[in-house]
């Protein structure tokens, strides 16, 4: 394998990396914090980006602009989404819960096709980050790289809020122990609602930042839900460093097939998922019930 060869698996595994992190982390904390299984999170994701993608037009907005924007709005989606609809599942089922979200998800796709049609949409790129860098032995994108650097920030920005701040003593005390952490004066209703927004809007931002690596079309939602769950189900569900090490894990797997045996990407991706489970079946930072 030459140096160039593995220098652009090496980059693009990690970009794919981080914007499968990004996406998923806000569904890994969704089914370890609250205990529900979310397959309409990929919706959060396609929002952001046919969002971004409309809004610096629509509006006349520079582009970076229409981005936060598009991350606010997503947010803000989420808070009724949780609040008068989610929140009436959390003692149901998991079947009820699969059933009310994977409704959810037909109608943001239905949404979407109505909306923004049924073409791929490009998510335009601020100036700063088109174009590419020479490195020595080769160009490398700039957006990969910002990709790359904004995963990165994103996992020490939730480590600090997690480890290091009185939100995420309460999210652990939550994740441990929710009834306990009720009777002793956490307010898990305010808890579920701010991780859920927050979670909605990583997805979100990872749907923008990685629209070149997974297009934005209105059938994203369900044409990546079982990718977003290998992601979880490998890391473990409610688990920061575990969402983290599968994404980077599969990440490279199907990068890297991608480039070797493009017609076995796929294969690999799930394999090594069947392998992980198998080995552990909790996946790999998660803890046995």
């Amino acid at each position: 394998m030459s140096l160039e060869l593995a220098g652009s698996i090496l980059m693009d595994g990690v970009a794919y990396a981080m914007v499968l992190f990004m996406i998923t982390i806000g569904l890994s904390m969704t089914m370890g914090l609250m205990r529900v299984v979310n397959l309409a999170h990929g919706a959060f994701a396609m929002a952001g980006g046919f969002l971004a993608a409309a809004l610096p037009g629509a509006l006349g907005l520079p582009v970076w602009l229409g981005m936060v924007l598009a991350i606010a709005l997503v947010a803000l989606a989420a808070l009724p989404i949780e609040r008068w609809l989610l929140r009436r599942f959390y003692r149901r089922s998991e079947l009820d819960q699969m059933l009310v979200t994977i409704g959810i998800m037909f109608i943001c796709m239905a949404l979407a096709n109505i909306v923004f049609g049924s073409s791929i949409k490009s998510v335009a790129l601020p100036e700063a980050l088109q174009g590419s860098i020479d490195i020595g032995y080769r160009l490398v994108q700039k957006h990969r790289l910002f990709v790359m650097l904004l995963g990165m920030a994103v996992l020490v920005l939730l480590w600090f809020a997690v480890e290091r701040s009185d939100f995420g003593i309460r999210v652990r005390a939550a994740v441990d122990n929710a009834p306990t952490a009720q009777a002793v004066g956490i307010d898990t209703a305010r808890l579920y609602a701010v991780a859920f927004a927050a979670g909605a809007a990583l997805a979100a931002l990872g749907g923008i930042v990685g629209a070149e690596l997974l297009p934005m079309e209105a059938s994203y939602a369900g044409k990546y839900l079982v990718t977003f769950l290998a992601v979880v189900a490998v890391g473990g569900q409610g688990t920061l460093a575990g969402s983290f090490v599968a994404a980077l894990l599969l990440g490279g797997v199907e990068t890297t097939m991608k480039y070797l045996v493009p017609q076995l990407s796929s294969v690999a991706f799930f394999l090594t998922m069947f392998l992980v489970l198998l080995l552990r079946p909790q996946g790999l930072f998660g803890r046995r019930a």
